[in-house]
This record gives structure tokens, sequence and C-alpha cells, in this order.
């Protein structure tokens, strides 16, 4: 007996989620991989910035676009505990080199 196509569709479209849920926990698997990687190079370019103005305040404003990116993948992809702490790490750096690129970067 052949399956009928709305057999065949009612099982695909019930096997979606769950390939969808699949698909989405191996994306953001390697986000969060490539986030956490892009966390540590940022650190390293920090205490690499060059001793003028001008290379701080470029270094600085490519942190807080890291740690923007970093939060929005940390946000959508982490749960629990782990999702709190790492999100607090990232914005509190965002945050905390906004005001050094306001309070120091004028005009650079």
């Amino acid at each position: 007996m052949r399956p009928s196509v709305r057999a065949v569709l009612a099982l695909g479209a019930s096997l979606f989620p769950t390939l969808a849920v699949a698909q989405s926990d191996a994306t953001c698997a390697r986000d969060v991989l490539v986030a956490t990687s892009m966390q540590r190079q940022a650190i390293d370019q920090l205490e690499t910035a060059g001793d003028d103005d001008a290379s701080r305040c470029r270094v600085w404003r490519r942190h807080v676009d890291t740690m923007r990116r970093i939060a929005g993948v940390y946000g959508r992809c982490l749960s629990g505990p782990e999702r709190t702490e790492r999100l607090a790490q990232v914005q509190t750096q965002e945050k905390e080199f906004s005001g050094l690129l306001r309070s120091r970067c004028k005009g650079l």
C-alpha cells in the first residue's frame, strides 16, 4: 500500500520542528564557539593596543562592536546561569568601553 501524499506531508510537517531545533542547536553550538574565540581575540587586542590615543580608540571601537555581537549570540543560544554570567560579562565590557570612547575618543 502506497502512502498518500497527505500522509507524507503530515509526517514531514511533524518532523520539521525537530529538524529545525536540531539545526538550531548545531548552529548555536558553532556560534557560541566562534563567539568565545572572538571574545578571547578581543581581549588579546586590548592588551596589545598601541600607546597613542588613535590606536587605543580604534581597538576600543572594535571591542565594543565585538562585545555587542557576542552578546547577541549568548542571548540567543545560552540559557540558565551560563547565559546570565556570560551575557553580563560582555555587556559590562561593552558599557565600560563605550564610556571610554565617549570620554576619551571625541574626534578620533
